[in-house]
């Protein structure tokens, strides 16, 4: 399974920035229900793991959350690799607009 690896930096705090991605998270499952189905979440004072179906592919990951950075790994289904640089282009779009 092809993975991705990002670090977006912030000045929030580790506290605030966890607590933006858990509310990014419920928005995007909320505001695209018949794309994003099935997720799971496990979350600690630093960071979470999550699991989703999205369009119909499995994606999973793992958040790290320090207070100058989010660290995420996550993993896609092979069938997501010819669109990896977009995904990850736009969550580092996304990132940079929660983080602020």
């Amino acid at each position: 399974m092809p993975t991705m690896e990002l670090t977006l930096p912030h000045d929030l705090g580790q506290e605030e920035a966890l607590r933006r991605i858990q509310s990014l998270m419920a928005h995007v499952k909320a505001q695209y229900p018949d794309r994003f189905s099935d997720l799971h979440e496990s979350w600690t004072d630093s960071g979470g793991e999550f699991a989703a179906t999205i369009m119909g592919l499995p994606v999973s990951g793992r958040l790290t959350v320090t207070p100058t950075q989010v660290q995420l790994t996550g993993n896609l289904p092979f069938a997501a690799l010819p669109f990896k640089g977009q995904i990850e282009e736009t969550i580092r779009t996304q990132a940079e607009q929660l983080l602020v």
